[in-house]
């Protein structure tokens, strides 16, 4: 009988099958609690005990414990001398933690929105593309979850194109710059205290080089360590991450700038070969800068902590290395080449680097699940189902790819498109603009790219983030958004 008088709801009855699943779930999250919390378990109690008996010594035990002390006085001094020694030893050669100040995303002005109909109507006008390449180009805006009023590069959008070398270094240094400036307002960092410049692009790489461009324009000091990376794919930005990461722990007191953009007007593709259409409709404009800080009086004030960064390569895979490709088409055009097998690649390079970044990540009690259960089918040949871990224990207490999880990669399409190695910050931004992130949350950076690489960063919130005290791209666009965005479907580019 329902409890209180209630009646009883049907769809609220368990049955017996199910009792045992419900205890088992009780009995994990146990487990889950004693593996996690055991240091304080045993901890606790031996002090409790070492005091207590403190407490019942005479005056003549502690007479002769303190000759005994007095006995060894010596080998005490130096093994406390030795003791201080190695702690200082191991707190000057462990690595120096990377902190997060903040982050911008480029967010360009009302003029570069372009609807999908605008967006055919220029491909059209173009005189480049047949009959057929304009239909298919149509279903790829159809089926991308784009919106009417995604930003694209103003050169593109004239009639006719520009995709000249001086227009997309203006169009680069507008949406770089814009980002950086917003940074440097937030932070309030001046550029002579910046050490480290990492600035990647994959396919738009001038001479002199885009960090040279961020050098030359803010005047950045002449030692500064700058780099600048190319032909990296949609991933780069983890991948300067890294970077900037292991260059802070060999310069002590240091900040590091990292820049991610992509430039889509010089590599517009004018042809007609449809695996190398699709990258025109998916890439626009925008540019992420990111401040980074091995200052540990910066933690107070800064958003997150880098915790890893695991990158996984497949390039000595000729399907994988081949799957994204630049090169001419059969009338000499130069474009990017999607193969059909991508999202097979995806995901073996997606398994790979998950089964790397797991034991990194996994909290202890997930780690003794695994490894007893590999132990046990390898060593013991007990033929037991293969432990999966429970990621949702290793990055924040409720995850699951639910609609709830996609929504900000979503959304950053529906509004800014792809922006390659940047959209991973429009998507953190759009968590932020919806007070999703709260103090100790950890965050999954994942990207993909060329080569093929999949790389994933691990972030830990070091504060709950107020919407209202942000400058953030989103400002202004959350709520002009329908209450569902149409969900990107596959297209087959064979």
């Amino acid at each position: 009988m329902a409890a209180n008088g209630h009646k009883q709801n049907p769809q609220m009855k368990i049955t017996m099958d199910q009792v045992p699943s419900v205890r088992l779930k009780y009995v994990k999250l146990g487990y889950h609690y004693l593996v996690t919390n055991v240091i304080y378990l045993v901890l606790v109690p031996l002090v409790s005990i070492i005091l207590t008996a403190l407490s019942m010594l005479t005056l003549q035990d502690i007479n002769q414990l303190w000759n005994l002390i007095g006995f060894y006085f010596t080998s005490v001094i130096i093994w406390s001398l030795t003791t201080i020694f190695l702690a200082i030893l191991y707190f000057m050669s462990r690595p120096r933690k990377v902190y997060l100040v903040n982050f911008a995303c480029y967010k360009p002005e009302p003029a570069h929105k372009c609807s999908r109909q605008q967006f055919m109507e220029i491909a059209k006008n173009s005189g480049k593309f047949s009959e057929e390449s304009l239909v298919f180009k149509k279903k790829i805006l159809e089926r991308s979850g784009y919106g009417e009023a995604t930003y694209g590069p103003k050169g593109l959008l004239r009639i006719p194109m520009d995709q000249s070398m001086s227009e997309s270094r203006k169009e680069t240094a507008m949406v770089m710059f814009g980002a950086i400036d917003e940074l440097l307002a937030k932070t309030c960092v001046k550029v002579r205290d910046i050490g480290i410049l990492v600035v990647n692009c994959s396919l738009f790489n001038p001479t002199p080089s885009l960090s040279a461009m961020v050098v030359n324009h803010y005047k950045l000091r002449g030692n500064i360590m700058s780099y600048n990376l190319g032909g990296m794919g949609c991933s780069a930005g983890i991948i300067s991450i890294q970077l900037a990461k292991d260059l802070l722990q060999l310069y002590p007191n240091s900040y590091a700038l990292v820049v991610s953009t992509e430039n889509l007007t010089r590599n517009f593709y004018l042809g007609n070969n449809r695996s190398m259409l699709v990258t025109n409709c998916l890439f626009r404009v925008g540019a992420a800068a990111i401040l980074l800080s091995n200052r540990s009086s910066d933690r107070r004030r800064s958003k997150y902590q880098l915790n890893r960064v695991v990158r996984t390569h497949k390039g000595a895979d000729d399907n994988s290395y081949n799957c994204i490709f630049q090169e001419e088409d059969e009338a000499q055009i130069v474009g990017t080449k999607l193969s059909k097998d991508l999202l097979a690649v995806a995901g073996e390079a997606l398994k790979t680097n998950i089964s790397t970044l797991g034991p990194l990540v996994l909290p202890m009690s997930e780690q003794l699940l695994f490894f007893a259960t590999l132990v046990a089918n390898k060593v013991f040949k007990m033929k037991l189902k293969p432990y999966i871990p429970d990621f949702k224990l290793a990055f924040e207490k409720n995850l699951r790819l639910t609609e709830w999880h996609m929504e900000p990669s979503r959304m950053t399409l529906y509004r800014f498109g792809n922006t390659s190695s940047s959209s991973l910050w429009y998507e953190l931004a759009y968590s932020e603009a919806k007070g999703r992130i709260r103090k100790g949350d950890r965050i999954w950076q994942i990207g993909f790219g060329s080569g093929f690489k999949c790389n994933s960063a691990v972030w830990k919130a070091l504060k709950t983030i107020d919407p209202a005290k942000e400058k953030n791209p989103w400002v202004d666009e959350i709520d002009e958004f329908p209450v569902s965005v149409p969900k990107v479907s596959p297209i087959n580019v064979s």
